[in-house]
């Protein structure tokens, strides 16, 4: 197997890093920000609603550009979601991705982005982040009859 130099990948390093410094740069990798958005009782932080607005304003004019594209900026296929199905297990997915980034003030990316400073509170978040797709991955491929009689 010959390892090649892809130049979509220096691409992909570059987007991934803004990405990352937006989010420092937003406070997303503190969870006390978080948490203090979702503390509406006490002392609400709104900041978290603008940084969500405009992300939001970006992902609607990327897609509205990629859904009239066959094929990326790189050169890739364009694979945008079709579904429009809510069901059960988005749903059931969805609360438990709220609950956890209202319990432990972290989202998949912003834990990543911290858990290269080293915070603890990241670490144990992206442990129980990565055991929980292990676990929803063992349970995805029971057998049918299995997951009938559980």
């Amino acid at each position: 197997m010959k390892n090649t130099f892809h130049p979509h990948r220096l691409a992909e390093f570059g987007v991934g890093l803004l990405f990352g410094i937006g989010l420092i740069l937003a406070g997303m990798t503190d969870p006390s920000k978080v948490l203090g958005f979702l503390d509406l009782a006490g002392l609400w932080d709104p900041s978290l609603a603008f940084v969500m607005g405009g992300a939001i304003l970006v992902s609607l004019g990327a897609f509205t550009l990629a859904k009239k594209r066959t094929t990326s900026l790189l050169g890739g296929a364009m694979r945008l979601p079709t579904s429009r199905d809510i069901d059960k297990r988005l749903v059931t997915g969805s609360l438990l991705f709220g609950a956890g980034w209202g319990l432990a003030g972290f989202c998949p990316g912003p834990a990543l982005v911290s858990l290269g400073t080293g915070n603890p509170k990241a670490v144990v978040f992206v442990v129980a982040m990565l055991a929980g797709m292990a676990l929803f991955e063992v349970l995805e491929r029971r057998p049918a009859t299995l997951a009938l009689k559980g």
